[in-house]
């Protein structure tokens, strides 16, 4: 059973970005193609060991090596895509981000052969088989094992901002669903998932982690599957809410924001800050929110005591971190809103050409 333990939190401040991305063909439609990148050919150097696949062929994921300085971001981010698209083109393939490919329609694409995920298909069964979902996870660093699951329950009300300024799924398996974040709907649909409770301090964490594994709930501590999750084997509070995106400004605007937020979290643990004991069901409130509206949505607010818009938040977030990644990514047009723009104004193939992925900033 794999599992991580407290000794695992021991560096502060330190980042680590996952990206899901769609391995499509020279006009941009999904095909299968992680056998051929993933286990055919020798990535480059920089791809060994952080190039992988999900539960679908055409889904593949890459992990930045460790960013010591949050400073380094941007170079570790943009080496990766480099080095992806290189190797994809190099094989006949191109590769595109999005939270959901529009034209990805699940019953006509392959599932991986990877023990892991034909056992998770075999146990979840329909859920699963459907789950064409790619997205963005950010890890931070933390320092000691309670303090990451302090700062992990208090990220929980922050998860739907990030997913609204993320939200660039609007279509699944071919139609319009009227949401901004489809993928963050067929996403919960899975066990484990979602906006999770709170904990107490680790060892209520460790205690849950453990209980899944030994009554055979996951096959191991990586399918707790939850919008926010103190990871025991890095030793990182790690965001999982993004929808994928082409923009690498999108993506290092979230991480900005992620890495500030855990620093200024915990900050306040130290200073013996009480935390929120918030209800899940008045945070799930706020993520359907995010997930139907996006840019356009309202939250109930911190103290629960009204509602505050997703640009008020914005402004104030950026003025109490000094941050302004995430301010640039509210004013401009949301990923979602482009989508349907470009499929209703240009067509398929323009849509499709939108999110091929980018290297550059």
């Amino acid at each position: 059973m794999e599992r991580g333990s407290r000794e695992s939190f021991t560096r502060m401040g330190t980042l680590g970005i996952e990206e899901e991305c769609f391995v499509v063909d020279e006009d941009g439609r999904p095909t299968s193609g992680t056998d051929e990148l993933v286990y055919e050919h020798e990535p480059p150097e920089i791809l060994e060991g952080r190039l992988d696949h999900e539960l679908f062929k055409f889904v593949i994921e890459t992990q930045t090596p460790l960013i010591e300085e949050p400073g380094d971001a941007r170079e570790s981010l943009l080496a990766i895509r480099e080095a992806l698209i290189e190797h994809a083109q190099a094989h006949g393939y191109r590769i595109a981000a999005a939270g959901l490919h529009p034209l990805a329609k699940w019953r006509e694409l392959e599932h991986a052969e990877k023990p892991r995920y034909r056992s998770q298909l075999d146990r979840i069964q329909y859920p699963q088989h459907r789950n064409t979902t790619a997205g963005v996870h950010v890890h931070v660093g933390v320092d000691d094992a309670d303090k990451a699951v302090w700062i992990a329950n208090e990220l929980r009300w922050y998860v739907p901002i990030m997913l609204a300024l993320s939200a660039n799924s609007p279509y699944w398996n071919g139609f319009d669903t009227g949401l901004q974040s489809a993928r963050a709907k067929i996403f919960e649909a899975l066990p484990n998932t979602g906006m999770p409770t709170y904990f107490e301090d680790f060892e209520a964490f460790d205690r849950f982690e453990r209980r899944m594994l030994e009554t055979d709930s996951i096959n191991d501590r990586g399918e707790l599957w939850y919008d926010v999750r103190p990871h025991t084997a890095h030793g990182t509070v790690e965001l999982r809410t993004p929808d994928g995106q082409a923009d690498p400004e999108i993506v290092l605007a979230f991480v900005e924001y992620a890495h500030a937020l855990v620093e200024a979290l915990a900050e306040a643990y130290e200073d013996g800050t009480s935390g929120h004991r918030h209800r899940r069901e008045l945070l799930d409130e706020n993520k359907w929110r995010a997930i139907r509206y996006g840019q356009d949505a309202s939250f109930i607010d911190r103290e629960l005591e009204g509602t505050v818009g997703l640009g008020e938040l914005v402004d104030r977030e950026c003025e109490r971190l000094g941050i302004d990644g995430i301010k640039r990514v509210y004013e401009r047009e949301s990923g979602a809103d482009r989508q349907r723009r470009l499929l209703e104004d240009e067509g398929p193939d323009a849509l499709c050409e939108s999110l091929f992925l980018q290297d550059e900033s």
